[in-house]
């Protein structure tokens, strides 16, 4: 066993014990929760109404189905989970079948079944829906580091050694005439480096940088040199976005795989839509219909009936299924030509492995916000792939990890943090087209290095030209603002900040209503408060948009407001020390930031007092006496 199996063996077993603990964590849950609880919090949905039903792509059945109590509750349900479609009776579930979500929104959703036909239980009875625990993605991590593990004498054993940085990559000299005159210099240079590469590329693209833009640029570049190209993303938005910009470039995009909430851009590029405009596409709608035909003429034998009926009833569903069979080989063969002629194949991670593209080699797959990414998923597209390109900040937000052994045994670590801490051959882009100059320096310098410098064109980025500070801080230390905790979900709010922000707010707004504003905290309780406490109406009729740290990855906005709650007398910051989330936070505000917090809690932690510091560096220093 070499050193990059050797290590991907340890992977493989941190893997396990994350799964194993995420399994019990479920069970415990799903287990010790009663029937109504599961559907209060948000784990099931019963009763159920049957908007839709019919038979999709590979002739899998599905259900579209729509709850009828607690519209508009918030759920868990998403694209891609597992979930067990069950029917009811009394306080007992009798039939149950398991199927995969295509779509959800907020109170319906489309199931896929692989089953031959929806079971005759599902129209006679109260039925509901609760989720599964999500093997899947475990089942294709498992299996990529497994091929890996198994790698011998090919060009995946080499490959893996090379990301992993136990032996050198290939030489390989750049095209220095590759200019695309709307890139910058530093964005060049991660063309040049990715059309060049021989084994694995990185692009570190810090906020705002144009990471996306440039990936797309080399993708184009790429596909006068490759037939086909895997370009993939941790999440069904990130692989959508991509999508999107790739297909605006006239390039042939097929995207793979479950998407929730389609835009009609998207939705024109998935393997269906494409299957549907192709030159024998006819021809498999022809054959279904008769296969629908046979099994309706099938139902019409009823199980008390004779034997000859009985006969009759089987032998039509034999024709069904012969027809649906013909129906799938006609498939296949158009699936085969469409993925054949695409210039770009785009999927999520785990995605990589869907059973259409299962068996193809790629001869390079891109891998966009490769930072969020579980180092055991960033395999899964490239064992099948003879060339990498890793893109992504790892100083922006990890991948989530669940157990605490997970934690402690590095899985937060990803392949990008390896590659750019071992490897050479890593591009930094180094202007940044978003923020003001002082809202970029302070993670410029605790991040970048002072590497980042702001484009001209918004280094001086303002609401007008009276602004003269975009950076506040507003210090609400001895103010008595102090968290308060939700006794159910044990997050934590602070009143006061928000009446704090509200205040700001309203003067801001009488200033230049035309402003799009965000208002970030990193806890759920405090979004939620501050969500009730402005109401819909104010939200929408101002472009104000409320919403987790999480949440808010990938945008901007002109004006950010940030609620960092904790206001305590021992000093805990909880996840607050997470400072990869708060650099996400305050990079994006394009013309002003305004962080509001307690120095007297924050002050024990390094991040925050450097961040204090800087603020009084830049005549950013407030106190809330000065808005009460």
């Amino acid at each position: 066993m070499n050193r990059s199996q050797t290590e991907i063996k340890k992977l493989l077993d941190v893997l396990l014990a994350e799964k194993q603990e995420d399994q019990v964590m479920y069970e415990e849950q799903m287990l010790h929760l009663s029937h109504k609880d599961k559907i209060r919090k948000g784990l099931s949905w019963q009763p159920l109404y049957i908007k839709d039903s019919g038979y999709g792509l590979g002739d899998y059945p599905y259900l579209v189905i729509e709850r009828t109590k607690n519209k508009g509750a918030d759920h868990k349900f998403g694209a891609g989970k597992s979930v067990n479609l069950f029917l009811v009776n009394g306080d007992s579930q009798y039939e149950n079948i398991k199927g995969t979500i295509h779509w959800v929104d907020k109170d319906s959703m489309k199931i896929i079944f692989t089953v031959d036909d929806i079971p005759d239980w599902t129209h006679q009875g109260s039925i509901g829906v609760s989720l599964l625990f999500d093997e899947k993605s475990y089942q294709e991590m498992e299996k990529a580091l497994k091929t890996v593990l198994e790698a011998k004498n090919n060009r995946l054993e080499t490959l893996s050694q090379v990301i992993l940085g136990h032996i050198d990559p290939t030489p390989f000299s750049v095209n220095q005439n590759l200019v695309i005159p709307s890139l910058n210099s530093s964005q060049n240079k991660a063309v040049q480096h990715i059309e060049a590469c021989e084994d694995i590329v990185a692009v570190h693209g810090p906020p705002g940088t144009g990471k996306t833009t440039t990936l797309v640029e080399a993708i184009k570049v790429l596909s006068k040199k490759y037939k086909n190209i895997l370009v993939c993303a941790p999440s069904n938005t990130a692989t959508d976005l991509l999508t999107t910009r790739l297909a605006k470039q006239d390039l042939s995009v097929v995207r793979i795989g479950n998407i929730s909430r389609m835009d009609e851009e998207v939705l024109d590029h998935t393997l269906e839509s494409t299957i549907s405009k192709h030159s024998r596409a006819k021809e498999i709608k022809t054959i279904k219909l008769k296969a629908v035909e046979f099994r309706r003429m099938a139902g019409k034998y009823k199980r008390n009936f004779g034997y000859s009926e009985r006969q009759q009833r089987r032998l039509l569903y034999k024709e069904a299924k012969q027809l649906a069979q013909e129906a799938v080989e006609l498939e296949n063969y158009i699936i085969e030509d469409v993925l054949d002629k695409a210039n770009v194949i785009t999927c999520t991670l785990v995605g990589a492995n869907h059973r259409y593209i299962r068996d193809r080699v790629f001869p390079i797959c891109v891998i966009d916000e490769a930072a969020q990414a579980l180092e055991p998923a960033t395999w899964i597209p490239i064992i099948k792939s003879d060339r990498v390109v890793l893109a992504g900040d790892p100083f922006q937000l990890p991948p989530t990890v669940k157990s605490n052994a997970g934690r402690k045994n590095g899985l937060e670590h990803t392949l990008l943090q390896k590659v750019i801490e071992r490897l050479d051959n890593i591009t930094l882009l180094d202007t940044q087209y978003r923020m003001n100059e002082t809202i970029m320096g302070f993670s410029n310098q605790e991040f970048y290095c002072s590497e980042l410098k702001a484009d001209p064109s918004v280094a001086q980025h303002r609401i007008d030209h009276s602004d003269d500070t975009p950076l506040h801080f507003i210090d609400t230390a001895g103010c008595s603002y102090e968290e308060q905790q939700n006794t159910e979900t044990r997050s934590l709010y602070n009143p006061q900040e928000f009446d704090l922000i509200n205040k700001h707010l309203e003067q801001l707004l009488a200033e230049n209503s035309q402003l799009n504003i965000g208002i970030i905290s990193p806890y759920k309780s405090q979004v939620l408060y501050i969500k009730d406490r402005l109401g819909e109406a104010f939200l929408a009729s101002h472009d104000v948009t409320v919403n987790t740290i999480d949440s808010f990855q990938g945008q901007e906005k002109d004006v950010i407001y940030i609620s960092l709650v904790r206001s305590n007398e021992s000093g805990e910051i909880g996840f607050l020390k997470d400072i990869r989330r708060m650099n996400v936070a305050m990079t994006r505000a394009k013309k002003k930031l305004i962080v509001i917090g307690d120095s007297a809690t924050l002050g024990s932690d390094e991040f925050y007092n450097h961040f204090m510091n800087y603020c009084e560096k830049h005549k950013a220093y407030h106190t809330a006496w000065e808005y009460m």
